[in-house]
């Protein structure tokens, strides 16, 4: 398995044409806007070789018997998906930020079940998987596309949906474009899936497959963040990890027969992305309780600094904090541990409570944000730049206005993960990330045996005979 930095100079190689700001970037591992998010995944690859997270962090694969990162890794057992709960758990604490290699995980997992029953795509799927595997690579999981009008059908607008445009005996081309890619121009694959379930007539917009992240054809343009000029600078809040999302365009890209998994095949496709949605809506019981461990430890850190720790009403925040993010936590694990073995052998997660799971981060996550900004103050929005602490003719006169180091650079962070650079990845993911809140509430009401709780109800209402417990006495 690779070291993180030998994962850094892997990317090194890549051709990949990557635009920031509306220029062509020349080195986008040295990009001060991309490094930091390069340096959060480089995380998920330190932890594999460090003997405290180790077995948290890898697994053994059947497919090439040998260990490889959990994040390449199938969920093969229960365990496997308790473990990766825990393992983003960890990441999202010791990064503060999205460590952005969610998708491709869940996307590879709900691709093996997807193809299990065809046996051919899934002969070509797991060639190629033992191959990442072998590598130790990243995948982008590309699924969400433009949409454009929301009330038309991709084939009714075919340019906002990435489509195959042509099919050949040895592959098929495929144009259009991904949004909202998460650590593309960080990877060294992208994994193309379909970004929702498709009718009849739309079998051209039902391609999964995977490619190069610099084949030719494919273009990234990096999305901005707020604030994100302040990134390697003494206000960037977090001073070494930041997230990145980037828009990929494929401009007819030709991906060989090898790497098609599943073309036109509208069931596997819908099987694919409901399983996705489960796979990764429990995720964010992980990643983000992690973040709200940082944005926790970095309001009572500033309250300390404020001397007023000891007040009850602060103690009394703090704990309402936690106790929220731990509510969050404990459905992701349970829906976790809650998990139904797929006839290919993939363990999934319940349904319900990885969309009770992602449905509480569309909400809580922001009260607890309220609580930060509360037990912070005013300096977190109004602090000049940490650059003028030390200039000789403003120093004396700001100190007092600064405070400790401490607390200008909590402060800081503070101020980044509410609203800064460091809010895409924990506060808005929060709220779109696998999903927006009605897709939650579509599939539990679909989902929940609305007839069975109504049933028991008339039974001790004493409408109806108690056929599940008998005579008590």
């Amino acid at each position: 398995m690779r070291t993180a930095a030998e994962y850094i100079e892997s990317l090194r190689a890549r051709r990949l044409e990557l635009w920031v700001d509306g220029e062509r970037c020349a080195s986008p591992v040295d990009h001060p806007k991309v490094r930091p998010a390069i340096h959060a995944i480089a995380a998920t690859y330190a932890l594999a070789h460090d003997p405290r997270w180790r077995e948290l962090a890898t697994a053994r694969s059947a497919l090439i018997d040998a260990p490889v990162n959990r994040f390449c890794h199938l969920f093969v057992e229960p365990d496997d998906l308790v473990k990766k709960i825990s393992l983003q758990r960890v990441l999202g604490r010791l990064t503060g930020t999205c460590f952005q290699r969610c998708v491709g995980m869940d996307g590879l997992n709900a691709l093996y079940l997807a193809t299990h029953a065809r046996p051919e795509a899934h002969a070509r799927f797991t060639a190629w998987l033992a191959g990442v595997q072998r590598a130790d690579d990243v995948l982008n999981g590309a699924m969400t596309d433009p949409k454009g009008d929301r009330s038309r059908r991709p084939s009714e607008q075919p340019e906002a949906y990435l489509r195959v445009v042509e099919r050949r005996a040895d592959g098929v081309v495929i144009r259009g474009a991904k949004v909202h890619q998460t650590g593309a121009a960080n990877a060294h694959h992208i994994l193309v899936m379909p970004g929702q379930a498709l009718r009849p007539g739309e079998e051209d917009f039902a391609i999964a497959c995977a490619l190069p992240a610099d084949a030719d054809g494919v273009r990234m343009v990096l999305g901005r963040q707020p604030s994100d000029d302040r990134r390697g600078g003494p206000d960037a809040g977090n001073a070494r990890f930041g997230g990145q999302e980037c828009v990929v365009l494929f401009d007819d890209v030709f991906v060989p027969r090898e790497r098609v998994f599943l073309d036109g095949d509208l069931a596997a496709c819908a099987e694919l992305v409901e399983a996705f949605a489960g796979f990764h809506r429990a995720s964010y019981g992980g990643c983000k309780p992690g973040n709200l461990d940082v944005l926790i430890g970095a309001a009572d850190l500033v309250t300390r600094e404020h001397g007023v720790r000891r007040a009850s009403h602060v103690r009394d925040k703090l704990v309402e904090m936690a106790h929220l993010t731990e509510t969050i936590h404990g459905v992701g694990l349970a829906a976790s541990e809650k998990s139904a073995q797929h006839p290919s052998g993939i363990w999934q997660v319940d349904p319900v409570l990885a969309n009770v799971c992602k449905h509480n981060v569309t909400r809580l996550p922001y009260e607890i944000v309220r609580l930060a900004e509360d037990l912070a103050g005013g300096a977190m929005a109004t602090l000049p730049s940490l650059a003028e602490r030390d200039h000789p003719a403003l120093a004396v006169g700001l100190a007092p206005v600064f405070g400790s180091e401490a607390r200008a650079k909590a402060l800081r962070l503070l101020e980044s993960m509410a609203y800064g650079a460091g809010s895409v990845p924990f506060r808005i993911e929060c709220m779109h990330g696998a999903g927006s809140p009605q897709a939650q509430r579509i599939l539990l009401e679909r989902a929940i045996d609305w007839d069975d709780k109504v049933a028991r109800a008339r039974v001790l209402a004493g409408l109806d005979p108690d056929d599940a417990l008998g005579e008590l006495s």
